[in-house]
Protein backbone atom coordinates (compact mmCIF):
# COMPACT_ATOMS: atom_id res chain seq x y z
CA UNK A 1 0.00 0.00 0.00
CA UNK A 2 1.37 3.42 -0.96
CA UNK A 3 1.47 6.21 1.58
CA UNK A 4 -0.65 9.35 1.16
CA UNK A 5 2.21 11.60 2.25
CA UNK A 6 5.82 11.32 3.37
CA UNK A 7 7.51 13.25 6.15
CA UNK A 8 11.18 13.93 6.78
CA UNK A 9 12.15 14.91 10.32
CA UNK A 10 11.00 12.93 13.34
CA UNK A 11 11.71 15.47 16.06
CA UNK A 12 8.92 16.52 18.44
CA UNK A 13 6.79 18.38 15.88
CA UNK A 14 7.28 15.86 13.09
CA UNK A 15 6.49 12.87 15.25
CA UNK A 16 3.31 14.40 16.63
CA UNK A 17 2.16 15.68 13.25
CA UNK A 18 2.41 12.24 11.59
CA UNK A 19 0.52 10.68 14.52
CA UNK A 20 -2.17 13.28 13.90
CA UNK A 21 -2.26 12.42 10.18
CA UNK A 22 -2.48 8.70 10.84
CA UNK A 23 -5.28 9.20 13.36
CA UNK A 24 -7.31 10.91 10.61
CA UNK A 25 -7.03 7.87 8.32
CA UNK A 26 -3.91 8.69 6.30
CA UNK A 27 -0.98 6.37 5.70
CA UNK A 28 2.31 8.18 6.27
CA UNK A 29 5.83 7.26 5.20
CA UNK A 30 8.51 8.58 7.55
CA UNK A 31 12.24 9.20 7.25
CA UNK A 32 14.86 10.79 9.47
CA UNK A 33 18.50 11.51 8.72
CA UNK A 34 19.37 9.51 11.85
CA UNK A 35 17.60 6.32 10.79
CA UNK A 36 17.61 4.91 14.33
CA UNK A 37 14.87 7.45 15.07
CA UNK A 38 12.73 5.88 12.34
CA UNK A 39 13.07 2.41 13.88
CA UNK A 40 12.46 3.79 17.37
CA UNK A 41 9.27 5.50 16.23
CA UNK A 42 7.94 2.55 14.21
CA UNK A 43 8.51 0.24 17.17
CA UNK A 44 7.29 2.75 19.72
CA UNK A 45 4.54 5.38 19.34
CA UNK A 46 3.87 4.27 15.76
CA UNK A 47 3.68 0.55 16.42
CA UNK A 48 0.69 -1.19 14.81
CA UNK A 49 -0.36 1.95 12.97
CA UNK A 50 -0.42 2.94 9.30
CA UNK A 51 3.19 4.10 8.99
CA UNK A 52 5.85 3.08 6.52
CA UNK A 53 9.33 3.39 7.98
CA UNK A 54 12.04 4.18 5.43
CA UNK A 55 15.84 4.39 5.63
CA UNK A 56 16.56 6.53 2.57
CA UNK A 57 15.00 9.40 0.68
CA UNK A 58 14.60 7.20 -2.40
CA UNK A 59 12.78 4.58 -0.33
CA UNK A 60 10.54 7.30 1.13
CA UNK A 61 9.63 8.78 -2.25
CA UNK A 62 9.11 5.35 -3.85
CA UNK A 63 6.52 4.51 -1.18
CA UNK A 64 4.25 7.47 -2.05
CA UNK A 65 1.14 7.71 -4.21
CA UNK A 66 1.03 10.26 -7.04
CA UNK A 67 1.20 13.18 -6.93
CA UNK A 68 3.95 12.51 -4.43
CA UNK A 69 3.88 14.78 -1.40
CA UNK A 70 7.04 15.07 0.71
CA UNK A 71 6.86 17.24 3.81
CA UNK A 72 9.93 18.58 5.62
CA UNK A 73 9.94 19.34 9.32
CA UNK A 74 13.62 20.09 9.76
CA UNK A 75 15.66 23.00 11.08
CA UNK A 76 15.16 26.19 9.07
CA UNK A 77 17.94 27.39 6.79
CA UNK A 78 20.50 25.26 4.95
CA UNK A 79 19.02 21.87 6.01
CA UNK A 80 15.84 22.70 4.06
CA UNK A 81 17.81 23.56 0.92
CA UNK A 82 19.93 20.42 1.29
CA UNK A 83 16.88 18.15 1.56
CA UNK A 84 15.16 19.85 -1.38
CA UNK A 85 18.16 19.06 -3.58
CA UNK A 86 18.23 15.46 -2.33
CA UNK A 87 14.50 14.96 -2.97
CA UNK A 88 14.17 16.57 -6.43
CA UNK A 89 15.93 13.78 -8.43
CA UNK A 90 13.31 11.26 -7.30
CA UNK A 91 10.24 13.37 -8.14
CA UNK A 92 8.28 13.81 -11.37
CA UNK A 93 6.44 16.87 -12.74
CA UNK A 94 3.47 17.79 -10.54
CA UNK A 95 4.92 16.24 -7.36
CA UNK A 96 4.98 18.44 -4.26
CA UNK A 97 7.61 19.42 -1.69
CA UNK A 98 6.25 20.93 1.53
CA UNK A 99 8.26 22.87 4.12
CA UNK A 100 6.41 22.83 7.44
CA UNK A 101 9.17 24.45 9.49
CA UNK A 102 9.65 28.04 10.62
CA UNK A 103 11.41 29.18 7.47
CA UNK A 104 12.03 32.84 6.73
CA UNK A 105 9.61 33.96 4.03
CA UNK A 106 12.30 35.28 1.58
CA UNK A 107 13.74 31.74 1.57
CA UNK A 108 10.29 30.37 0.73
CA UNK A 109 9.89 32.87 -2.12
CA UNK A 110 13.26 31.73 -3.50
CA UNK A 111 12.56 28.02 -3.00
CA UNK A 112 9.15 28.21 -4.65
CA UNK A 113 10.71 29.66 -7.78
CA UNK A 114 13.55 27.10 -7.71
CA UNK A 115 11.31 24.05 -7.25
CA UNK A 116 8.82 25.28 -9.86
CA UNK A 117 11.72 25.70 -12.31
CA UNK A 118 12.21 21.93 -12.00
CA UNK A 119 8.59 21.27 -13.00
CA UNK A 120 7.57 20.54 -9.42
CA UNK A 121 5.29 22.28 -6.91
CA UNK A 122 6.24 23.83 -3.57
CA UNK A 123 4.38 24.72 -0.38
CA UNK A 124 5.74 26.66 2.57
CA UNK A 125 3.32 26.31 5.46
CA UNK A 126 3.35 27.81 8.91
CA UNK A 127 2.39 25.28 11.58
CA UNK A 128 1.50 26.69 15.00
CA UNK A 129 0.44 25.09 18.23
CA UNK A 130 3.57 23.46 19.53
CA UNK A 131 3.76 19.80 20.47
CA UNK A 132 0.15 19.56 21.61
CA UNK A 133 -1.17 21.38 18.55
CA UNK A 134 0.78 19.14 16.17
CA UNK A 135 -0.77 16.07 17.78
CA UNK A 136 -4.33 17.28 18.38
CA UNK A 137 -4.82 19.95 15.72
CA UNK A 138 -2.55 22.86 14.78
CA UNK A 139 -3.25 26.09 12.96
CA UNK A 140 -1.79 25.81 9.46
CA UNK A 141 -0.95 28.65 7.07
CA UNK A 142 0.01 27.22 3.63
CA UNK A 143 1.29 29.25 0.71
CA UNK A 144 3.37 28.62 -2.41
CA UNK A 145 2.37 26.93 -5.66
CA UNK A 146 -1.41 27.34 -5.80
CA UNK A 147 -1.75 24.27 -8.05
CA UNK A 148 -0.59 22.13 -5.13
CA UNK A 149 -3.38 23.14 -2.75
CA UNK A 150 -6.09 20.74 -3.92
CA UNK A 151 -3.73 17.78 -3.44
CA UNK A 152 -2.78 18.62 0.14
CA UNK A 153 -6.03 20.28 1.22
CA UNK A 154 -7.77 17.05 2.38
CA UNK A 155 -4.81 16.15 4.60
CA UNK A 156 -4.11 19.61 5.98
CA UNK A 157 -7.72 20.47 6.75
CA UNK A 158 -8.31 17.06 8.33
CA UNK A 159 -5.45 17.45 10.80
CA UNK A 160 -5.95 21.16 11.55
CA UNK A 161 -7.72 22.51 14.63
CA UNK A 162 -11.46 23.10 14.22
CA UNK A 163 -13.61 25.99 15.43
CA UNK A 164 -17.33 26.75 15.08
CA UNK A 165 -19.24 24.52 12.65
CA UNK A 166 -16.18 22.26 12.37
CA UNK A 167 -14.36 24.95 10.35
CA UNK A 168 -10.67 24.03 9.98
CA UNK A 169 -7.99 26.51 11.05
CA UNK A 170 -6.27 25.98 7.73
CA UNK A 171 -6.84 27.55 4.35
CA UNK A 172 -4.76 28.69 1.41
CA UNK A 173 -3.00 31.97 2.22
CA UNK A 174 -1.33 33.02 -1.04
CA UNK A 175 1.54 32.58 -3.46
CA UNK A 176 5.23 31.82 -2.76
CA UNK A 177 6.19 33.05 0.75
CA UNK A 178 2.74 34.24 1.91
CA UNK A 179 2.16 31.30 4.26
CA UNK A 180 5.47 31.67 6.05
CA UNK A 181 5.02 35.47 6.18
CA UNK A 182 1.67 35.07 7.94
CA UNK A 183 3.28 32.59 10.36
CA UNK A 184 6.11 35.06 11.01
CA UNK A 185 3.60 37.81 11.88
CA UNK A 186 1.71 35.33 14.05
CA UNK A 187 4.92 34.71 15.98
CA UNK A 188 5.60 38.44 16.25
CA UNK A 189 2.15 38.99 17.76
CA UNK A 190 2.89 36.05 20.05
CA UNK A 191 6.01 37.88 21.28
CA UNK A 192 3.86 40.94 21.98
CA UNK A 193 1.13 39.01 23.78
CA UNK A 194 3.65 37.22 26.00
CA UNK A 195 5.47 40.44 26.91
CA UNK A 196 2.21 42.20 27.78
CA UNK A 197 1.23 39.33 30.08
CA UNK A 198 4.63 39.22 31.79
CA UNK A 199 4.41 42.95 32.48
CA UNK A 200 0.98 42.47 34.07
CA UNK A 201 2.49 39.72 36.24
CA UNK A 202 5.41 42.01 37.15
CA UNK A 203 3.03 44.77 38.27
CA UNK A 204 0.88 42.38 40.29
CA UNK A 205 3.91 40.86 42.01
CA UNK A 206 6.25 43.82 42.54
CA UNK A 207 3.80 46.73 42.78
CA UNK A 208 0.75 45.15 44.41
CA UNK A 209 2.65 42.46 46.32
CA UNK A 210 0.13 39.80 45.32
CA UNK A 211 0.52 36.12 46.17
CA UNK A 212 0.78 33.55 43.41
CA UNK A 213 -2.62 32.23 44.41
CA UNK A 214 -4.02 35.74 44.02
CA UNK A 215 -2.39 36.18 40.60
CA UNK A 216 -3.63 32.75 39.54
CA UNK A 217 -7.17 33.79 40.46
CA UNK A 218 -6.89 37.04 38.48
CA UNK A 219 -5.75 35.24 35.32
CA UNK A 220 -8.49 32.65 35.82
CA UNK A 221 -11.07 35.44 35.94
CA UNK A 222 -9.54 37.21 32.92
CA UNK A 223 -9.73 33.98 30.95
CA UNK A 224 -13.49 33.96 31.42
CA UNK A 225 -13.95 37.38 29.81
CA UNK A 226 -12.67 39.47 26.90
CA UNK A 227 -9.11 38.20 27.40
CA UNK A 228 -10.09 34.53 27.00
CA UNK A 229 -7.04 33.04 25.26
CA UNK A 230 -4.50 30.25 25.31
CA UNK A 231 -1.70 32.43 26.70
CA UNK A 232 -3.85 33.80 29.53
CA UNK A 233 -4.97 30.22 30.25
CA UNK A 234 -1.45 28.80 30.50
CA UNK A 235 -0.31 31.80 32.58
CA UNK A 236 -3.10 30.94 35.02
CA UNK A 237 -1.82 27.37 35.19
CA UNK A 238 1.84 28.37 35.52
CA UNK A 239 1.11 30.71 38.43
CA UNK A 240 -0.76 27.92 40.18
CA UNK A 241 1.97 25.29 39.68
CA UNK A 242 3.75 24.37 42.91
CA UNK A 243 7.19 22.75 43.02
CA UNK A 244 8.10 19.73 45.16
CA UNK A 245 9.09 21.97 48.09
CA UNK A 246 5.69 23.70 48.12
CA UNK A 247 6.95 26.90 46.50
CA UNK A 248 5.77 28.33 43.15
CA UNK A 249 7.93 26.85 40.40
CA UNK A 250 7.86 30.02 38.26
CA UNK A 251 10.02 31.89 40.79
CA UNK A 252 12.81 29.32 40.43
CA UNK A 253 13.10 29.87 36.67
CA UNK A 254 16.01 32.10 35.61
CA UNK A 255 14.77 35.38 34.13
CA UNK A 256 16.61 35.15 30.80
CA UNK A 257 14.25 34.68 27.84
CA UNK A 258 15.17 32.71 24.74
CA UNK A 259 14.10 33.35 21.17
CA UNK A 260 14.42 31.58 17.83
CA UNK A 261 14.37 34.58 15.52
CA UNK A 262 10.81 34.93 14.21
CA UNK A 263 10.10 37.97 16.40
CA UNK A 264 13.30 39.60 15.18
CA UNK A 265 12.35 38.79 11.55
CA UNK A 266 8.99 40.49 12.11
CA UNK A 267 10.62 43.62 13.48
CA UNK A 268 13.27 43.81 10.75
CA UNK A 269 10.63 43.28 8.04
CA UNK A 270 8.52 46.07 9.54
CA UNK A 271 11.54 48.39 9.37
CA UNK A 272 12.14 47.36 5.76
CA UNK A 273 8.51 48.07 4.83
CA UNK A 274 8.24 51.24 6.90
CA UNK A 275 5.56 49.97 9.30
CA UNK A 276 5.66 51.12 12.98
CA UNK A 277 5.67 47.76 14.73
CA UNK A 278 6.62 49.33 18.05
CA UNK A 279 5.11 46.89 20.53
CA UNK A 280 6.53 43.77 18.89
CA UNK A 281 9.89 45.51 18.55
CA UNK A 282 9.88 46.34 22.26
CA UNK A 283 8.99 42.72 23.03
CA UNK A 284 12.02 41.47 21.11
CA UNK A 285 14.30 43.99 22.80
CA UNK A 286 12.86 43.03 26.20
CA UNK A 287 14.03 39.47 25.61
CA UNK A 288 17.45 40.80 24.62
CA UNK A 289 17.59 42.87 27.83
CA UNK A 290 16.58 39.86 29.91
CA UNK A 291 19.54 37.94 28.46
CA UNK A 292 21.91 40.54 29.95
CA UNK A 293 21.40 38.95 33.37
CA UNK A 294 24.89 39.51 34.79
CA UNK A 295 24.91 43.16 33.74
CA UNK A 296 21.47 43.72 35.25
CA UNK A 297 22.48 42.15 38.54
CA UNK A 298 25.52 44.43 38.69
CA UNK A 299 23.49 47.49 37.64
CA UNK A 300 20.85 46.82 40.30
CA UNK A 301 23.53 47.40 42.96
CA UNK A 302 24.53 50.86 41.73
CA UNK A 303 21.67 52.40 39.73
CA UNK A 304 18.94 54.07 41.77
CA UNK A 305 15.21 54.35 41.24
CA UNK A 306 12.06 55.11 43.23
CA UNK A 307 11.03 52.97 46.16
CA UNK A 308 7.99 50.95 45.17
CA UNK A 309 4.97 51.97 47.22
CA UNK A 310 1.36 51.43 46.24
CA UNK A 311 -1.28 53.33 48.19
CA UNK A 312 -4.31 52.90 45.94
CA UNK A 313 -7.09 50.34 45.84
CA UNK A 314 -5.65 47.04 44.63
CA UNK A 315 -8.84 45.73 43.05
CA UNK A 316 -9.36 48.98 41.15
CA UNK A 317 -5.79 48.72 39.83
CA UNK A 318 -6.33 45.09 38.80
CA UNK A 319 -9.45 46.19 36.90
CA UNK A 320 -7.39 48.91 35.21
CA UNK A 321 -4.68 46.40 34.43
CA UNK A 322 -7.19 44.18 32.64
CA UNK A 323 -8.11 47.15 30.45
CA UNK A 324 -4.43 47.95 29.82
CA UNK A 325 -3.71 44.39 28.74
CA UNK A 326 -6.68 44.47 26.37
CA UNK A 327 -5.71 47.83 24.88
CA UNK A 328 -2.08 46.80 24.36
CA UNK A 329 -3.14 43.46 22.91
CA UNK A 330 -5.34 45.26 20.38
CA UNK A 331 -2.41 47.47 19.34
CA UNK A 332 -0.23 44.39 18.87
CA UNK A 333 -2.76 42.86 16.48
CA UNK A 334 -3.42 46.20 14.78
CA UNK A 335 0.28 46.61 14.03
CA UNK A 336 0.59 43.00 12.88
CA UNK A 337 -2.31 43.25 10.43
CA UNK A 338 -0.98 46.59 9.15
CA UNK A 339 2.28 44.80 8.37
CA UNK A 340 0.33 42.08 6.53
CA UNK A 341 -1.41 44.74 4.44
CA UNK A 342 1.86 46.40 3.45
CA UNK A 343 3.48 43.05 2.60
CA UNK A 344 0.50 42.14 0.42
CA UNK A 345 1.14 45.31 -1.61
CA UNK A 346 4.90 44.71 -1.76
CA UNK A 347 4.72 41.06 -2.82
CA UNK A 348 1.40 41.19 -4.68
CA UNK A 349 -0.28 38.70 -2.36
CA UNK A 350 -4.07 38.59 -2.26
CA UNK A 351 -4.46 38.13 1.49
CA UNK A 352 -7.84 37.66 3.14
CA UNK A 353 -7.41 39.23 6.58
CA UNK A 354 -10.65 37.88 8.02
CA UNK A 355 -9.65 34.37 6.97
CA UNK A 356 -6.22 34.83 8.54
CA UNK A 357 -7.87 35.79 11.83
CA UNK A 358 -9.96 32.61 11.54
CA UNK A 359 -6.81 30.51 10.97
CA UNK A 360 -5.58 31.75 14.36
CA UNK A 361 -8.85 31.04 16.20
CA UNK A 362 -7.78 27.52 17.17
CA UNK A 363 -4.72 25.34 17.47
CA UNK A 364 -2.14 28.12 17.58
CA UNK A 365 -0.38 29.88 20.45
CA UNK A 366 -2.24 33.20 19.99
CA UNK A 367 -5.68 31.59 19.73
CA UNK A 368 -8.30 33.62 21.55
CA UNK A 369 -11.91 34.73 21.52
CA UNK A 370 -10.54 38.17 20.62
CA UNK A 371 -9.82 36.96 17.07
CA UNK A 372 -13.49 36.48 16.22
CA UNK A 373 -13.92 40.25 16.60
CA UNK A 374 -10.98 40.83 14.25
CA UNK A 375 -12.57 38.53 11.70
CA UNK A 376 -15.85 40.47 12.05
CA UNK A 377 -13.97 43.75 11.51
CA UNK A 378 -12.43 42.59 8.24
CA UNK A 379 -15.64 40.88 7.12
CA UNK A 380 -17.32 44.29 7.42
CA UNK A 381 -14.46 46.14 5.69
CA UNK A 382 -11.80 44.13 3.85
CA UNK A 383 -9.97 47.41 3.12
CA UNK A 384 -9.78 48.47 6.78
CA UNK A 385 -6.47 50.35 7.15
CA UNK A 386 -6.08 49.72 10.87
CA UNK A 387 -8.05 47.68 13.40
CA UNK A 388 -8.15 50.72 15.68
CA UNK A 389 -10.56 52.30 13.19
CA UNK A 390 -13.12 49.49 13.49
CA UNK A 391 -16.26 50.63 15.32
CA UNK A 392 -16.20 47.78 17.85
CA UNK A 393 -12.54 48.28 18.73
CA UNK A 394 -12.93 52.07 18.90
CA UNK A 395 -15.52 51.52 21.61
CA UNK A 396 -13.32 48.99 23.46
CA UNK A 397 -10.33 51.36 23.41
CA UNK A 398 -12.50 54.20 24.71
CA UNK A 399 -13.57 51.97 27.58
CA UNK A 400 -9.98 50.88 28.30
CA UNK A 401 -8.22 54.24 27.99
CA UNK A 402 -8.54 55.66 31.48
CA UNK A 403 -7.44 52.46 33.20
CA UNK A 404 -4.67 51.84 30.66
CA UNK A 405 -3.24 55.34 31.24
CA UNK A 406 -3.42 54.89 35.00
CA UNK A 407 -1.48 51.62 34.80
CA UNK A 408 1.21 53.12 32.57
CA UNK A 409 1.64 56.28 34.65
CA UNK A 410 1.73 54.28 37.87
CA UNK A 411 4.25 51.78 36.52
CA UNK A 412 6.53 54.53 35.22
CA UNK A 413 6.34 56.59 38.44
CA UNK A 414 7.17 53.47 40.48
CA UNK A 415 10.12 52.49 38.28
CA UNK A 416 8.66 49.19 37.08
CA UNK A 417 9.61 48.40 33.45
CA UNK A 418 6.51 48.06 31.26
CA UNK A 419 7.82 48.69 27.72
CA UNK A 420 5.05 46.85 25.87
CA UNK A 421 2.15 48.46 27.73
CA UNK A 422 3.64 51.95 27.35
CA UNK A 423 4.82 51.64 23.74
CA UNK A 424 1.37 50.37 22.75
CA UNK A 425 -0.26 53.41 24.37
CA UNK A 426 2.26 55.75 22.75
CA UNK A 427 1.53 54.22 19.35
CA UNK A 428 -2.20 54.71 19.92
CA UNK A 429 -1.65 58.35 20.86
CA UNK A 430 0.64 58.89 17.88
CA UNK A 431 -1.81 57.26 15.47
CA UNK A 432 -4.69 59.45 16.64
CA UNK A 433 -2.57 62.66 16.45
CA UNK A 434 -3.34 64.68 13.31
CA UNK A 435 -0.14 66.73 13.62
CA UNK A 436 3.07 65.18 14.95
CA UNK A 437 6.31 67.13 15.57
CA UNK A 438 7.86 65.61 12.44
CA UNK A 439 7.70 69.09 10.89
CA UNK A 440 10.56 70.12 13.20
CA UNK A 441 12.37 66.88 12.38
CA UNK A 442 12.12 67.65 8.65
CA UNK A 443 13.46 71.15 9.31
CA UNK A 444 16.41 69.63 11.15
CA UNK A 445 17.10 67.23 8.27
CA UNK A 446 16.94 70.06 5.76
CA UNK A 447 19.20 72.24 7.96
CA UNK A 448 22.06 69.75 8.26
CA UNK A 449 21.61 67.70 5.09
CA UNK A 450 19.51 69.69 2.62
CA UNK A 451 17.02 66.80 2.61
CA UNK A 452 14.10 69.12 1.68
CA UNK A 453 10.57 69.25 3.06
CA UNK A 454 6.96 69.63 1.93
CA UNK A 455 4.84 72.64 2.97
CA UNK A 456 1.34 72.71 4.40
CA UNK A 457 0.47 75.64 2.14
CA UNK A 458 1.59 73.89 -1.03
CA UNK A 459 0.55 70.72 -2.89
CA UNK A 460 1.79 67.35 -1.65
CA UNK A 461 4.73 66.07 -3.67
CA UNK A 462 6.37 69.50 -4.07
CA UNK A 463 9.65 69.73 -2.14
CA UNK A 464 11.50 72.78 -0.81
CA UNK A 465 14.91 73.58 0.62
CA UNK A 466 15.89 76.53 2.80
CA UNK A 467 19.32 78.09 3.20
CA UNK A 468 18.94 78.16 7.00
CA UNK A 469 22.33 79.74 7.86
CA UNK A 470 22.92 81.98 4.87
CA UNK A 471 26.13 80.05 4.23
CA UNK A 472 24.58 77.20 2.24
CA UNK A 473 23.73 77.08 -1.42
CA UNK A 474 20.57 76.29 -3.33
CA UNK A 475 21.49 72.65 -4.04
CA UNK A 476 19.25 70.14 -2.26
CA UNK A 477 19.76 66.48 -1.59
CA UNK A 478 17.73 64.04 -3.66
CA UNK A 479 14.58 62.75 -1.97
CA UNK A 480 13.99 59.08 -1.32
CA UNK A 481 12.10 56.87 1.06
CA UNK A 482 13.70 54.05 3.06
Amino acid sequence: MNANIGLIGLAVMGENLVLNMESKGFTVAVYNRTTEKVDHFINGRGKGKNFIGTHSIKELVDSLERPKKVMLLVKAGKPVDDFIDQIIPYLEPGDIIIDGGNSHYPDTIRRTAYVESKGLLYIGTGVSGGEEGALLGPSMMPGGSSEAWESVKPIFQAIAAKVENDTPCCDWVGSDGAGHFVKMVHNGIEYGDMQIITEAYHLMKNLLGMSHKGMHDVFRKWNEGDLDSYLIEITRDILGFIDEDGEPLVEKILDTAGQKGTGKWTGVTALDLGIPLTLIGESVFSRCLSAQKDQRVAAAKVLSGPSVTFKGNKQDFIDDLEKAVYGAKLVSYAQGFTLLREAAKEYKWNLNYGSIALLWRGGCIIRSAFLSKIKDAFDQDQDLDNLLLDTFFQKKIDEAQEGWRNVCSTGLSQGIPIPALTSALTYYDGYRCDRLPANLLQAQRDYFGAHTYERTDKQRGEFFHTNWTGRGGDTASSTYEV
